[in-house]
């Protein structure tokens, strides 16, 4: 089994990765798909008026500032416009996607935040109001369910507080998750850039394997959104998923190179 996550960034298309799924599946391979949604996110709330923001943890993760507001927006986002999309192009091929969000069946359950520490203009503040949380249980028995009946899941956030919330969980670090519970053989982390860079933006720059003990400092030399790619893919070898590789999702079959060792492979 493969989970594959497609980052929800800008010139991020799903042609390709459709394709890819297409010919795994005609292989017998069972393909689980995460996808974020960020882009068609902060384009909907600027269509709608609702300025996005974002947020910087002392430790320089950066992460969307969701409030109330935010909340239905970022599930319109994910839920209903690049979830369904996907689906439709699976379905296109002749795959037979099925769409769910981590509220569906309590797919992905976890704790809502009830603060965030946030770095701005070098002064730390403690936001309470945010609809930010982590993916603590993967429901993996409803998963295998869909598999086991020849579906191909597409899963989005957002996920389910213990209070029935709906709340802004990370993609990457959810398909960590949903790979470790699934026992799946491969995580491979599809975004706008070849891999871990060790000179961002030089793509010459690319590592191209880690073991696990490089992990803590490939966090160091993480840029922006790879930071929490690289700490979904510590978060998953830690839970004894074999691989994961952290690839280019603009390539051409970009799940087959991965899987051929193209990207950061770290094992």
């Amino acid at each position: 089994m493969i989970v594959v996550k497609v980052g929800g960034a800008a010139g991020i298309g799903y042609d390709t990765l459709c394709d890819d799924v297409q010919s795994l599946r005609e292989q017998g391979e069972q393909v689980v798909i995460v996808h974020g949604g960020s882009d068609e996110t902060t384009r909907l709330a600027e269509q709608l008026g609702h300025e996005p923001q974002f947020l910087t943890s002392p430790s320089g993760h950066t992460s969307r500032r969701t409030d109330a507001e935010m909340i239905e927006i970022f599930q319109t986002a994910c839920c209903g416009r690049v979830n369904k999309r996907i689906v439709r192009q699976l379905q296109e091929r002749g795959v037979n996607g099925i769409g769910l969000s981590g509220l569906d069946g309590g797919l992905w359950r976890g704790r809502r935040k009830k603060a965030i520490r946030a770095i701005e203009d070098g002064v730390t503040r403690v936001v309470r109001d945010d609809y930010t949380g982590t993916v603590d249980e993967v429901n993996d028995g409803l998963v295998r369910m869909m598999l086991d009946a020849g579906l191909t899941p597409v899963l989005s956030p957002p996920g389910l507080s213990r209070d029935a919330e709906p709340i802004n969980v990370d993609a990457d670090r959810a398909a960590a998750r949903t790979a470790a519970a699934l026992g799946a053989e491969t995580l491979v982390i599809l975004s706008n850039v070849p891999g871990l860079l060790r000179e961002f933006p030089d793509e010459s720059s690319l590592i191209s394997e880690l073991a696990r003990t490089d992990l803590d400092t490939a966090l160091e030399v993480a840029e922006g959104r790879m930071k929490k790619k690289v700490l979904a893919a510590q978060e998953a070898i830690e839970a004894d998923v074999p691989r994961v590789i952290l690839a280019d999702a603009r390539a051409e079959e970009p799940v087959a190179r991965a899987l051929r060792g193209e990207g950061t492979v770290i094992s």
